[in-house]
């Protein structure tokens, strides 16, 4: 990791090309890091779609986490919100998870079987 120097005296915007990156030091229009940010999340994953109920850190409130599901960002967010659509309920999309408001395991595993992921239920 670099020093607290080194990153306090890089470029930050330049009248040329605008923003410049933090990370990688080329301006935001050329700048790749999300995209290989994206494809190492890729990389890590095993092919397998797991769901599972989680209450931890929701004050009590039951929301249906999917993890695992091998697309990019993009097609990741499309997915979600078909998903809330059919559930009927919000949610969101947390690095790489889609969260779903309530219990809806059941329902989301019979959609994504149908959308051909391999899917399996985990947790208690």
């Amino acid at each position: 990791m670099a020093s607290l120097q080194d990153q306090l005296r890089g470029l930050v915007y330049s009248t040329e090309h605008g923003d410049i990156c933090p990370d990688c030091r080329h301006p935001l229009d050329d700048c790749r890091c999300a995209e290989q940010a994206d494809a190492a999340r890729l990389a890590a994953l095993d092919g397998i779609v797991r769901i599972r109920r989680e209450t931890s850190g929701r004050k009590g409130k039951g929301v249906t986490t999917v993890s695992g599901v091998p697309l990019a960002e993009a097609e990741l967010k499309a997915l979600a919100k078909a998903l809330k659509k059919r559930c009927g309920t919000g949610g969101a999309v947390k690095e790489g998870i889609i969260e779903i408001q309530g219990d809806h395991r059941e329902v989301l595993k019979a959609e994504l079987e149908g959308r051909g992921f391999t899917v399996k239920l985990a947790g208690g």
